[in-house]
């Protein structure tokens, strides 16, 4: 009786061109612009992020309008930062997604190196 049951059930389910419901997964999207010390847009910048969880860190790249997308990620605490010809962003720590949400951030290249300072010179 049972096994009739679950007959006529998945016969009515694909005669009408269903399948059972599943819960979705939901994932999370961080987006973004780099911008330079000029407040303009950084095409081909680096955007590397990584999981607090200490996951490798990923990279991606900025468009010619100087935006970037990652979609797909775990619900989970990031940090995100951007460098462009030896020019980096401060590190934005601990950036929350939820699960479902897109979370835009504003990255701008303030940090270079310091150049390394001559020796001094000897005196004779």
């Amino acid at each position: 009786m049972k096994q009739m049951l679950f007959l006529m059930l998945a016969a009515a389910l694909l005669a009408v061109g269903g399948t059972p419901a599943m819960p979705q997964q939901h994932t999370s999207s961080l987006e973004g612009l780099v911008l330079g010390s000029d407040n303009k847009p950084v095409a081909n910048a680096s955007v590397t992020y990584q999981s607090g969880g200490g996951n490798a860190p990923h990279v991606v790249h900025t468009d010619a309008q100087g935006r970037f997308s990652v979609s797909k990620l775990r619900a989970d605490i990031y940090d995100v930062r951007a460098s462009a010809q030896g020019i980096y962003s401060d590190w934005k720590k601990n950036v929350n997604l939820r699960p479902g949400q897109i979370t835009t951030l504003t990255l701008r290249l303030t940090h270079a190196p310091e150049a390394p300072t001559a020796p001094p010179t000897a005196q004779r």
